[in-house]
Formats: structure tokens, C-alpha cells, sequence
């Protein structure tokens, strides 16, 4: 009697204990959200953007403004259910975004699902918010572009499969862009495609570069404002605003906004031994670009708001639109 008592308490005590047992659950990513009075890279950058943008429009009003990744900007808390960033997404016009299903760890191999996961919530709410989304995969597997194509269109986002990492060609797959058509394109919303073509090295002339783009029917082209240092004039900017079947096209022009390249037009030479205090190291993944605190007045004012800065320039020349690269910088100053 006595050992059945016994038995039955410790019984009991064991069944207690495993219910105040507490299972550890896996971590999961929490959104970025800034303490009080510490310095927010994020607002800093969506800040940097909309006076960009309302700059460009005192200027062009229907200029185009795409940044390039750093998607969580559309959330000011850093979530994709987060009360949105009303202005910066009124700023954009669209939203690139590299590496969406193929070309994150390698080209021609697919991006971890887990990484997408990440990303498309925000996409999805830039997307429901009319910005359009201009996605590039890079892969060169024909099956991988025709796979690329169809699932960002399942996505309504507009593709472009790159061959190449340099985005110094022209995919020759398919032969037609995806959803080729003649229509006039004035708008970033009427795209169904475009292609980007930032690096004229396989180029010998301007004109061979005119040439082969104005041999395509792509509704947008992402180009660089030089030719090797050159820059293209409003007549070839017209000029490449044409396709082949008679349609025309917006010509939209890169520029980094969150790194210093030491060729472009700006950079002084005293700089590569006396950099400015705005400036640091050099990124060891792309030689002859710096890391910057973009959100110094100094540098700002290369990039845009007078008649010698970088965006006006390229609203000079008749460009539709600026491509903003490093848009991302936060994540560096993040970490």
C-alpha cells in the first residue's frame, strides 16, 4: 500500500515537471526596428530617395525613379505587414530586384527558397501599392529563363533572364524579348519587359551599341549614362527610345547612389590617397567602388539637386528615368 502511494506521488511529481517543461522554439528573423535615438540607415536612405525623386520631378514630372533591392524600405518597421513608408513608395515609380529565382549563391543555379521567402512579401506589398516590380535573374540554362519568365509573370513582375553576371549582352534566349509587342511605352506600368545592359564593353563604338539595342523590342532599356567615359547624346538617347517594329521604349539610366566609383565624372583624383571624410574602404567584392555615408550632404549633392550634379545630367540628355543602385547600403552600416 505504502509503495503504490509512493509510486502514484512520484508519478505525479514527474508529470508536473514535464508540464512546466518549456520546448524551445526556433528563432525567427525579427524585423529591424531602430531604438530611440539611434541612427536610422534606413530612413536615412528612403530620405535620400524621395528628395532625389522630388528633385528629378521640379525637373521632368513624369521622371522615373526605380531603386534596386532593399525592398524591407517599403515597411517602417521593418516587417512586410508594417504600416508602409507611404512616401518613399509615392517617390518610386518601381522596385528592381536581382537574384529573385535564380543567381544568389551562383548563376545558372537557383536562389534558395528561404531567401526568396524574405523577399516577395515585400515585393508583393510594393507590387498591391503600384510599384512596379522589374526583377533580374541571372541564369543561361534555356529551361531556367523559361522558368524564370513564367514565375515571375505568375508574380505580375516584369523579367529579365541575364546571361551574364556583367550584364554585358544581350541574351540571345529567347529570341524575342518575353511578351514582345509594338505598343508606345510611356509609362513604367505599360512595360512588359526590358533589358539590362549596363556594361558597353563588347561594344567597339557607340553606334555598335545603338545598333544592337535598337535592333530589339524590349519596352525598357537599363543603360549606362557613358559609353566607356563617353557620353551618349539626347539625339542617341531618341535614337534608342526606338524598337525595331516601330513601338518606342523608355531608356532609363543606372547610377550608384550608395557607393563612390572612382570612374566616374565626379571622382578627383586626390581621393584615391586623400579621401574625404564621407568616404570609406573600398567594397573587396567590386574593385574601384567605395563605401559612403550617403546620407552627407556632400555626397548628395554629387548625386543630385544642381546643374552639376549626376541626376541632372541624366535629365539633361532626355533619359525617362534613373535605375538607383545600392540602394541596400543600409545593411552595411547595419552590421
Amino acid at each position: 500500500m505504502r509503495s503504490s502511494f509512493i509510486a502514484c506521488i512520484c508519478i505525479l511529481f514527474f508529470a508536473l515537471l514535464s508540464s512546466c517543461t518549456r520546448v524551445e522554439e526556433e528563432p525567427t528573423e525579427q524585423p529591424f526596428v531602430p531604438t530611440p535615438g539611434e541612427f536610422d540607415y534606413r530612413q536615412e536612405m528612403r530620405e535620400f530617395v524621395i528628395r532625389l525623386s522630388q528633385y528629378a520631378e521640379t525637373i521632368h514630372p513624369n521622371f522615373i525613379v526605380i531603386p534596386q533591392n532593399g525592398q524591407e524600405l517599403c515597411s517602417l518597421n521593418g516587417a512586410p505587414d508594417g504600416p508602409l513608408a507611404s512616401e518613399y513608395l509615392q517617390a518610386i515609380d518601381g522596385q528592381g530586384r536581382e537574384d529573385f529565382f535564380y543567381g544568389y549563391n551562383n548563376d545558372d543555379e537557383a536562389t534558395p527558397v528561404e531567401e526568396r521567402d524574405l523577399w516577395q512579401p515585400f515585393l508583393e506589398v510594393m507590387r498591391d501599392n503600384d510599384v512596379k516590380i522589374l526583377v533580374t535573374d541571372y541564369c543561361s540554362t534555356p529551361s531556367y529563363m523559361d522558368d524564370s519568365y513564367a514565375q515571375n509573370a505568375a508574380l505580375d513582375f516584369i523579367s529579365y533572364a541575364a546571361d551574364a553576371r556583367d550584364l554585358n549582352t544581350i541574351a540571345t534566349y529567347p529570341m524575342q524579348p518575353y511578351n514582345e509587342n509594338d505598343g508606345v511605352i510611356t509609362s513604367l506600368s505599360d512595360a512588359q519587359n526590358f533589358l539590362y545592359l549596363i556594361n558597353t564593353d563588347n561594344y567597339g563604338t557607340k553606334q555598335e551599341f545603338i545598333d544592337a539595342v535598337t535592333a530589339t523590342n524590349y519596352d525598357a532599356i537599363l543603360m549606362d549614362y557613358f559609353f566607356d567615359e563617353e557620353e551618349f547624346t539626347s539625339a542617341e538617347i531618341l535614337e534608342l527610345k526606338q524598337k525595331a517594329n516601330g513601338g518606342e521604349r523608355l531608356v532609363i539610366s543606372y547610377m550608384s547612389v550608395g557607393e563612390a566609383e572612382d570612374y566616374r565624372y565626379y571622382w578627383l583624383p586626390y581621393w584615391s590617397f586623400n579621401p574625404p571624410d564621407w568616404m570609406g574602404g573600398v567594397n573587396p567584392d567590386w574593385p574601384g567602388n567605395y563605401k559612403i555615408d550617403y546620407w552627407n550632404s556632400e555626397w548628395q549633392n554629387i548625386i543630385y539637386g544642381n546643374d552639376e550634379s549626376y541626376l541632372k545630367k541624366i535629365l539633361n540628355k532626355g533619359f525617362d528615368g534613373v535605375y538607383l543602385d545600392l540602394i541596400d547600403a543600409f545593411e552595411y552600416w547595419e552590421e
